[in-house]
């Protein structure tokens, strides 16, 4: 995994090195690019009118897998126990990790799938085979862009875990890739999934909230020891906290609020602005574990400890999204949305409707759960019971699988994907501006006017 670090990366689907990630990830705090109008200099928007995917249905969704860690291996067990899955390809920089996989797949009933590990780039080989459908990748940050681009370059459908890009351009190269080949980029966002997001949008589509009017939502979550602890994520994740200072994992929090309030489907993402405290967490962290003198406690890190970001829709609603992964706190994602009639907040879950609760009093989610409960959790959430992060593992990927097997549009779509991924770069500049509004692009080019609302069970 060092090599993630120190490898170059040069191949026929992207000409992208670790030099352009240490230019990209220290751009903002350079000041390089001046000013939220100067956003559309970087890409000039597409006049042209996007053209949803239509893919026809599949018998059998075949699939070669990149990434088989943490994160990937879970989704690979969850595959091997849906129906009409195939797994025929699976690739990671470590041989052991790919052996683990294949004997799994084997376990389940299925041939041996052919393994891939020669180097960083072995996704390549995959994505050539002409017996894939989709190519699911779950890698560190930098390789989702070129793993999905050669993927739908190659006539495959792709599917990476969050977020899905790191920067502007790489969110329009992958809706441009996406639109010129006919194929679905899709984010697997789980948390989009969860039993009370799913809950808080059934009751949103069903009007008890009223008229969205604000939401909040973060990734509060202490990963200092697992920055510091010498293997898997720490072999990569540290470094983006060495050199970006911004929002630097938004989808998590912002995906919920973004279905529920209709973001890309009848409502858009106008502007940011962004705010960062100072950065002291890791290096309190690791002199405390390795002592003062030790390089990472020397190591000075960009990412301040607590990002916060404020969205504005084109509707006039707002997001407050918050980022903190280097403070001591117990794990929250916020999970609040305000309507004109009642809100609903997580960590702790509780619910306030106008009407239905005493005045001034918040109440519990059982009876809420039980009147309320999301068709989709009610249909298979026994089957995801043993799936991580408490079963919405399950439906993300069950929902993915169901909808190539239909020939219908995911639930997060690639234009979903980039918006919710350019919070990263939107917020690292609003940062080292002061604050300065950032404008988002519209990556829908208009459609969101008439895109209907999602509902999860449409299919």
């Amino acid at each position: 995994m060092k090599k993630m670090m120190n490898g170059k990366f040069k191949s026929k689907t992207s000409k992208y090195t670790r030099r352009d990630f240490l230019k990209k990830s220290t751009a903002a705090g350079l000041g390089m690019t001046l000013g939220g109008a100067s956003l559309s200099s970087c890409r000039k928007e597409l006049k042209t009118v996007p053209v949803p995917v239509k893919a026809a249905p599949m018998e059998k969704v075949r699939i070669g897998f990149v990434g088989v860690g943490l994160q990937g291996s879970n989704h690979l067990r969850i595959l091997l126990r849906l129906k009409n899955v195939e797994i025929k390809a699976v690739g990671d920089i470590v041989e052991e990790k790919v052996q683990r996989a294949q004997k799994w797949v084997q376990e389940a009933g299925q041939p041996k799938p052919e393994g891939y590990f020669r180097s960083e780039t072995d996704f390549e080989r995959i994505c050539d085979r002409d017996d894939i459908d989709l190519i699911m990748t779950a890698t560190p940050w930098l390789w989702h862009v070129p793993v999905c681009v050669a993927a739908m370059k190659t006539g495959k459908h792709a599917a990476t875990e969050v977020p899905a890009a790191l920067t502007l351009d790489e969110c329009w190269e992958l809706v441009e890739t996406s639109e010129k080949t006919n194929r679905h980029c899709v984010l697997l966002e789980n948390c989009c999934y969860s039993n009370r997001a799913l809950m808080t949008l059934n009751i949103v589509r069903k009007g008890l909230l009223g008229e969205l009017i604000n939401g909040s939502c973060g990734y509060l979550h202490d990963l200092r020891e697992i920055k510091f602890n010498g293997k898997d994520e720490a072999l990569w994740r540290t470094a983006h906290s060495i050199r970006r200072n911004g929002n630097l994992y938004p989808t998590h929090g912002l995906g919920p609020a973004a279905e529920a309030m209709n973001i890309n489907r009848g409502d858009s993402f106008d502007y940011l602005v962004s705010t960062s405290c100072k950065s002291r967490g890791l290096k309190l962290y690791a002199a405390k574990k390795f002592g003062q003198n030790d390089p990472q406690a020397t190591q000075k890190y960009a990412l301040g400890d607590v990002n916060t970001s404020i969205i504005q829709t084109t509707n006039g609603c707002s997001i407050t999204v918050i980022h903190d992964t280097n403070s001591p706190r117990p794990y929250s994602r916020v999970d609040m949305v305000q309507g004109t009639k009642g809100i609903i907040e997580g960590y702790p879950d509780r619910i306030h409707i106008e009407g239905r609760s005493r005045p001034h009093r918040w109440e519990t989610f059982d009876k809420y759960m039980e009147e309320y409960q999301h068709p989709l959790w009610k249909k298979i959430g026994d089957l995801a019971k043993g799936a991580g992060h408490g079963g919405m593992d399950f439906l993300e990927d069950y929902r993915l699988i169901e909808a190539l097997l239909k020939g219908k549009q995911p639930d997060i779509d690639v234009y979903d994907a980039a918006a919710w991924s350019v919070v990263s770069e939107l917020s690292e500049r609003s940062v080292a501006q002061k604050g300065k509004p950032m404008k988002f692009p519209d990556f829908t080019r208009g459609k969101w006017k008439t895109n209907k609302p999602i509902f999860v069970t449409d299919m």
